[in-house]
Parts: structure tokens; sequence; C-alpha cells
């Protein structure tokens, strides 16, 4: 039986992948597509976790599509309008069909010869071979069957129920519970809000050091001032003005930190109840965008602060025990769930790849327009912003791909390789010093100290570049 072939293959159907697939089957409609995704159904992150109050942390203005306008009012939308909406637009552009679930690739292999790769997946019938043109990985950067749990002594002694929100139980009943939240990141921020409204008997926040926290509307203002307006204006506009906002609030603590410092504690402040020291649990010894900033909507977290629904505790933990957590200090914790906000497990690469029988080793690998990977033929990956919304960069990757796969159309070409140059400095991947990054950095590729190999992390700089400059820039290479 002949082995299936497609043009390209898509890894994963979450955000990236979905959004890949819709600009390949609207802007190339003769290619063949398919996307291979390892769970039961689509949506990627946003089916995963199923935490209280599930959120995005970027507007949804930047995080949904540019082509495909964001038209739930919540600038700071729930998980499940999330998710919605990932699932129609696979489905008005029907990528919905070219999805086949229950797939997880388990190695990846180039021919230079044949100029295609080679898939292997495992599926429910056993292990699936599949040839492809060119590979797209769009499966994110995290472990979506493991999170980030550090070692915890003591943990067997507690009698409790420990969770982490990557796990969340369906049933979970915290009702009238003590609850310990262990984090200060994302997650923990919406976690404590959303237990209380839960019904939780009180939730404390543990953080072993704190986090640059903001409030924000959780509906656009100046949306509600342009909801007469016909879509094709408004959304660009609301569009552009978050993008703008974004990168100007970004490239402002690059350049005055201190000044965006003073700013965010003297929010902080008014909105904290008096016994809430802005200056033990508020205040980073880090500098705004060092760590990716918390969004809270409308003050969530600190009104159940005020009410005294919530607590923050700023400390070190020395020990599990039968009833909650010791602190250094000495302070004792009771708690009936526990649960563990501690972060990701990064995880770059799905499956072990080959190019021509060598196995590729990222450390070794440059990253080329934070797209590809040098030495690596038809080959991108979807990697989002770490200071701005995820999708914007994502949109851009889609744009780009669909490019280079026309400019190799019209050359009568079949192969592009950013190709290594040795003359490039080597720089981390991710200057960014939030513990999960940290974590994995040995075991990410490169980025370089020029361009078109070094990442900017400015969505305008890569509007230009990844939009507008040439294909055939003297750094890819072409067969």
């Amino acid at each position: 039986m002949s082995t299936e072939h497609v043009d390209v293959l898509i890894i994963g159907a979450g955000l990236s992948g979905i959004g890949a697939a819709c600009q390949l089957r609207e802007r190339q409609p003769g290619r063949t597509v398919a996307v291979l995704e390892s769970r039961e159904v689509s949506g990627g992150t946003w089916d995963l976790f199923r935490y209280p109050g599930i959120r995005s942390d970027s507007d949804m203005y930047t995080f949904g599509y540019h082509w495909r306008p964001w038209r739930n009012e919540r600038a700071l939308a729930d998980g499940d309008a999330i998710l919605d909406y990932l699932r129609q637009v696979a489905s008005e552009y029907g990528v919905d069909r070219l999805i086949r679930y229950r797939h997880r690739v388990v190695g990846a292999s180039w021919d230079s010869e044949a100029a295609r790769w080679t898939v292997r997946a495992e599926t429910p019938d056993g292990e699936i071979t599949l040839t492809a043109s060119f590979l797209w990985n769009c499966g994110g950067y995290y472990d979506y069957d493991e999170g980030y749990t550090p070692e915890f002594p003591g943990l067997d002694d507690y009698q409790g129920q420990v969770i982490h929100p990557q796990h969340w139980p369906e049933d979970l009943d915290y009702a009238g519970k003590k609850v310990v939240v262990i984090g200060s990141g994302a997650t923990a921020v919406t976690l404590v809000p959303a237990m209380v409204a839960g019904g939780a008997g009180h939730v404390t926040m543990l953080q072993r050091s704190p986090t640059y926290v903001m409030s924000i509307p959780g509906r656009d203002p100046l949306a509600a001032r342009l909801a007469r307006l016909p879509e094709k204006v408004r959304f660009p506009v609301l569009r552009w003005k978050n993008i703008l906002v974004s990168v100007g609030l970004y490239q402002f603590s690059r350049k005055r930190p201190d000044a965006l410092r003073s700013f965010i504690r003297k929010n902080t402040l008014k909105m904290l109840p008096p016994e809430i020291d802005v200056d033990v649990h508020f205040k980073p010894t880090y500098d705004p965008w060092d760590q990716r900033l918390c969004l809270v909507p409308d003050g969530d977290l600190f009104r159940a602060f005020r009410k005294g629904q919530a607590t923050v505790v700023t400390d070190t933990i020395e020990t599990f025990t039968e009833k909650g957590i010791r602190l250094t200090s000495g302070e004792e914790l009771e708690a009936d769930i526990i649960v563990t906000a501690t972060g990701l497990k990064l995880l770059a690469l799905n499956a072990p790849m080959e190019v021509d029988g060598r196995p590729v080793k990222l450390p070794e690998t440059m990253a080329y327009k934070a797209m590809m990977l040098s030495g690596i033929p038809n080959f991108a990956f979807t990697i989002g912003y770490t200071n701005a919304s995820w999708t914007l960069k994502a949109d851009l990757v889609s744009d780009y791909v669909c490019r280079l796969l026309d400019h190799l159309d019209r050359n009568g070409l079949r192969v592009a390789t950013p190709r290594p140059d040795p003359t490039v400095g080597e720089r981390p991947l991710m200057d960014f010093s939030a513990g999960y990054v940290l974590r994995a950095l040995d075991e990410l590729p490169k980025q370089g100290d020029r361009s078109p190999w070094q990442l900017k992390q400015n969505y305008l700089t890569d509007v230009r570049k990844i939009r507008r400059d040439d294909i055939d820039d003297g750094v890819l290479t072409f067969a």
C-alpha cells in the first residue's frame, strides 16, 4: 500500500495550527494539507486547560486572527469563548475536515534526494507513515502531558488534595474550603478571584516573589465608542490601537523602567486594602517586562483581597505538613486543597527529527526569523511573542510560509533551507527571565546577534521584515 503524501503537513490543531491551515486554504487552495492532532479534540491550550476562570492574558483584538475579527465584547475573554471562536473559524474555512485526531507524531525524517519529509504518527489503530513536501510545527512550546512542579519536601505527608492547573479535575468541589494557590503568574492571579467567586471558603495566594499585576478594563472602552461603525472599520482601529499600546508599553519599559515601575506601584496601591503592603507583595526585584506582566480584568484579584476573601503571602516553603504548608518564617497555612500554579514544562519539538539520517540537535541550530532552523530544509515552526499577543507572531509566520511556498512554485524550486553562518554570534533564543524559559534554555535553538537570525520581539519590526523583505535574501538557499 502506498504512503499518503501531502504538500504541507501541520502538527497541532490549536490556535497556531488552525490559523496556519486556514491561511493555506484561503491563499493556496490548490495545495493538499493535513493537520495531525495528538488529542481527540481541537483547540490546544483552550481545550486542555479547564481550571476556573481561565482566560486570555492578551486583548482579543490582537489574540484573534487579523483576518477573522473577534466579535465578542470581552477584551480579555474566558477560555470557553476563545475555544468557540477557534472551532467556528476552523469550520468556516473547512479546516475541521483536515484535522486527524489522536495522531501523535513520534518521528520526522528529511530525505534530500526525494525532497520530502517522512513523518511517523501513533494512532489508535497503530503507527502510520505520511510524507510531506513541507513540515510545519504548530504544536506550541510546552508539554501537554505534564506541567512543571518543583520538588516539595514533605509532600507525601499532606492529607489534602494537590492539583496542578494543567490537570484540573472536572468534579472538584471546593465550596467552603480553604485553598492555597502556589504561584504568582497569570494562572495564579486568574485562579484566586475565580475560586473566590466559585464559593471557596478562603483562598491564599502563596508566592515566593512578587509579580507585576495591572488592572485593565474587561471591555475595551474604545470598542463601546466605535460600536456603531461597520466591522471592517471598527476592528482594524481596535486592533492597531492595542498593537501600538502593547509595543509602546514594552518600549517604554525598556527605556524608562523606573517610571513604569512607579506607575504600576501607584495603581496597585490604590486597589489594595491598607493591610496588604504593596512593597512586600507587589514589588518585584526585576524590571517590568523582564517577565510577562499579569493583566487582571476590572481589578478582580484586588477586589477579592479588599473583600477579605483572599490573602497574599510572600514567603518560601519549608515543608508540606499533614494539614497544609509550613513556611520558612514558621507560619503554617492550613489548606483543604493546594493548587500548584508553578508553571509550564517547555517542549520545543513534538518528536525527534532527522535530516538525511543525522539527528537534529536543537541547541546546535539557530533560529532564522524565529520561524525556521538553520540546516533544516522545508521546515517552519510557530512560536508567539513573549511580550505581546501570541497570535500577532503566529499570523506573521503564516504570511511568511505562504509567501515562501509561492516563491518556490514561481521559480520551479522544491527546497528552502536557512544556511548556517559561522560568523553570526550566538545568543539565547529568548531574552526572558521567566522560570519556565530559564529551565529550558539549554534545550532550545540559539538566536543570532544580527538579522535575520535575531529575534526582536517587536511586531512593528517583524511586519516589515517578514511580510515585505525579499524571500531570496542571500541566507535561504534553494534547490
